[in-house]
């Protein structure tokens, strides 16, 4: 009788401050906490992987991350991975993405600043933070709004609509906290500027006022909060959403299911970052590339947003990994 392998796995959880903090409609985040994982097969083949929840996008709070790495023996078979409920989408994720990376993955391609989006601060610190990034490489940048009053946020709007240099793009992220006529008010705004796109202007909730906005705006308008996870993925699928689909790998679920979905023909996706650590980020950047859709930039232009660590160019992603479990 053949008996399937197991792999011997462990696992720690992790902290790191972003400095300095971010200020989104759902709050000021200032820590970034997750877990990191360490499969090793019965030949001593390791890889790693992380779970990285955001609980207010709809995922697993960490808390039940925790809760499920404890309920777990020693060992585990690919039949138990591939069994993690759909409830538990970050550690779908990040056990699959461990899993499969036993098996060797293809080398991580060199991805210029020029392919990512960097993310700005909130509010009038974009109006300084840009130019450095620019001098980076970065040419597409995205920015919160919905925090501060709209009046304030367009006037520095303008501002930074008059300081970027040409050829720059701009997304605008609300998180789901502007009201329609906010939203309609934006999207008039960015009118035949520098903007790609409006990021999640209205709550997930409101389904009929976010199919009206997409179908009506002279702005394009892109879903994030809505589709964090395969299920919700779905959902709006069938309900005929024709806008741009922002994905956070870390948090949507299976790697492979998530795969399936990203070959459905004419699905316009940005794949974007978890603010997850190095580990996460990679296994999100191969899954992005091999979906291969489109020319938008990747929206993996975080890492400034976190202290920088050790000199790791020349080492290897497995030794990378492995002091970022050492160290983390």
């Amino acid at each position: 009788m053949h008996l399937e392998p197991r792999y011997r796995w462990e696992w720690r959880t992790y902290q790191r401050s972003l400095r300095p903090p971010l200020h989104t409609q759902h709050g000021l985040w200032s820590v970034r906490e997750g877990i990191l994982l360490r499969l090793t097969d019965e030949q001593g083949r390791v890889g790693y992987g992380e779970i990285a929840p955001i609980a207010w996008f709809g995922s697993e709070t960490l808390a039940q991350a925790v809760e499920f790495c404890q309920s777990l023996p020693a060992a585990i078979a690919q039949a138990e991975i591939e069994a993690i409920p759909a409830s538990l989408p970050a550690c779908q994720f990040g056990f699959e993405s461990a899993w499969v990376a036993i098996a060797g993955v293809p080398a991580m391609p060199q991805l210029g600043p020029e392919r990512l989006c960097a993310l700005l601060p909130t509010g009038p610190g974009a109006l300084q933070a840009w130019s450095d990034l620019w001098a980076q490489g970065f040419r597409t940048f995205k920015w919160k709004i919905g925090v501060a009053a709209i009046a304030q946020e367009l006037a520095w709007f303008d501002q930074l609509l008059a300081a970027l240099p040409e050829g720059t793009t701009l997304r605008l992220d609300a998180n789901g906290g502007l009201s329609l006529g906010a939203a309609k008010t934006w999207c008039d705004a960015a009118q035949g500027t520098a903007v790609e796109f409006l990021e999640q202007p209205l709550s997930p909730e409101l389904v009929e006022p976010l199919l009206e906005l997409q179908a009506t705006s002279p702005t394009a308008i892109a879903l994030d909060e809505a589709v964090a996870t395969l299920a919700q993925l779905q959902t709006w699928y069938d309900r005929g959403w024709q806008g741009v689909w922002v994905i956070k790998p870390a948090i949507a679920g299976s790697p492979r299911r998530l795969r399936q979905f990203c070959q459905t023909p004419a699905l316009d996706i940005v794949f974007s970052s978890a603010l997850e650590t190095e580990i996460g980020r990679r296994a999100g950047l191969r899954l992005a590339l091999e979906c291969g859709k489109g020319d938008r930039a990747l929206g993996y232009g975080t890492q400034h947003w976190f202290q920088a660590g050790a000199e790791t160019s020349g080492m290897s992603e497995g030794a990378l990994f492995e002091q970022l479990w050492q160290t983390l």
